[in-house]
């Protein structure tokens, strides 16, 4: 430390010309080509350096306005967004709406068609079993006319002779006659 003093203070007692030499004293020497280095980078540098920090802050000053702008768009579809949003939001809730509206009332045609169906569905049935009862009751009215008629031929065969038999012919003719005068 003492040598550092040393070098400053001797500065001022350098020898004032006569001879040009080389001062091997390193310590000596740095802070004078340290100023004068210092020295010409400030008087040089100083607008190079000044161009560098204008060129810096503008680049800044534009990277502000442009985030600034896109800020701005962002926050206006970010808006838009959110409008569209609650008209989506808003359509949601008319379609779930109308969609329970019309479950409901798909409900209440299907519930109202499957009655008419089953309706007409124990009406035909009701009209089948009418119908196959009447043909069943014809049925054995017929069985019952013709065992009918076979017993009362079979009766009649055996009960009627000749005799018999043409009296009733002639009885029948009798009644057809008189049937016959009666009409003209």
């Amino acid at each position: 430390m003492k040598n550092i003093t040393d070098s400053f203070v001797s500065l001022g007692h350098w020898p004032s010309a006569g001879s040009f030499g080389f001062n091997t004293d390193i310590l000596a020497t740095n802070p004078i080509n340290l100023s004068v280095v210092i020295g010409v980078l400030i008087f040089f540098g100083k607008g190079v350096l000044s161009d560098l920090l204008d060129n810096r802050k503008q680049r800044i000053l534009n990277t502000i306005r442009n985030s600034e702008e896109l800020r701005g768009g962002a926050i206006e579809q970010l808006e838009k967004a959110r409008a569209r949003l609650r008209k989506v939001e808003m359509e949601a809730d008319q379609f779930r709406v109308n969609g329970y509206s019309e479950i409901e009332r798909q409900k209440w045609d299907l519930s109202n068609s499957t009655s008419q169906t089953l309706e007409q569905f124990e009406n035909f049935k009701n009209e089948t079993i009418q119908f196959e009862q009447q043909r069943a009751i014809n049925q054995v009215r017929q069985r019952v006319f013709q065992q009918a008629l076979q017993g009362a031929l079979g009766t009649l065969n055996s009960c009627l002779n000749n005799e018999l038999h043409l009296r009733t012919i002639s009885a029948n003719i009798g009644m057809l006659g008189a049937m016959k005068e009666i009409t003209d």
